[in-house]
């Protein structure tokens, strides 16, 4: 007997936790990598057969998880278009570095909730995997924050999404005479992410 192979599929609503979960998780390993918190607020997680950072600050855990919850709904809606994360000096309130998501929605499926598409896990899981080693390794090019640094999270989305409450509007706080790289993304084929990064040289 042949043997046979099951396609496998991704809903909208498994997607939109796929992508809201990678945003958790990259959040928190960029703010670690870049020492924006203490290293010892941070405890290892295993997660997509990597060891990744999450935070152990309550008040930052609750502020992302708040972040990311909001965010599931503009996923959900096909209405997201970026996620930007803004590090700003302390002090000076300058934008010193600023990391980019571009997210494109496949939004011929918004009419239909209930659809599935295919989708090779296995290949997301790695293309996640991919973008996680890239934040790790960004030590190894961007200057190190020599100043105490704060940091937003803002989020692009279409331009008739009501802006709920707890959120604003704000400029996009570009960094002035960036060098700017761009980093390897990821598709679910219903959300796909495409990183870069912009940083002021010191």
């Amino acid at each position: 007997m042949a043997a046979t192979q099951q396609e496998s599929t991704i809903s909208l609503k498994g997607s939109t936790q796929m992508v809201s979960e990678f945003f958790y998780y990259a959040v928190n390993s960029i703010l670690f990598q870049r020492g924006v918190y203490a290293s010892d607020s941070f405890d290892f997680k295993t997660k997509y057969n990597l060891k990744v950072m999450e935070t152990t600050d309550d008040r930052l855990k609750s502020y992302l998880e708040q972040c990311m919850e909001q965010l599931k709904g503009w996923l959900d809606n096909l209405t997201v278009q970026k996620l930007v994360l803004v590090m700003q000096d302390l002090e000076t309130r300058e934008n010193i570095e600023r990391w980019s998501f571009d997210i494109n929605c496949d939004k011929s499926i918004r009419n239909s909730p209930d659809f599935t598409k295919p989708a090779e896990l296995k290949s997301i899981q790695k293309g996640i995997q991919d973008v996680i080693r890239q934040i790790v390794s960004s030590v190894t090019f961007l200057p190190v924050l020599e100043s105490s640094c704060s940091f937003d999270i803002l989020v692009y989305t279409d331009h008739d999404v009501t802006i709920p409450v707890g959120w604003d509007e704000t400029t996009a706080k570009i960094v002035i005479g960036s060098e700017n790289v761009q980093l390897k993304g990821f598709s679910t084929s219903v959300h796909s992410v495409t990183p870069s990064i912009s940083y002021k040289m010191p």
